[in-house]
């Protein structure tokens, strides 16, 4: 990621500072992902269409996760 990178909170941050949550980067070729408790260690990586279909599959009242 570059310095430039726009990340952006989970609006689900919680009260106080709101460092209980992931953040999000969107780049035409992938989506970041990283920790807002430890923003200088390892991100995760997605293609767009992966990204979409994981929240996809969240929402779903019919998902297996959990």
């Amino acid at each position: 990621m570059t310095a430039m990178t726009q990340w952006k909170k989970s609006s689900y941050s919680g009260g106080g500072d709101g460092n209980a949550c992931v953040e999000i980067a969107t780049h035409p070729t992938h989506i970041a992902i990283r920790d807002s408790k430890t923003p200088t260690r390892a991100t995760l990586t997605f293609p767009p269409g992966t990204f979409t279909a994981f929240l996809e599959a969240l929402k779903s009242p019919h998902s297996t996760a959990g």
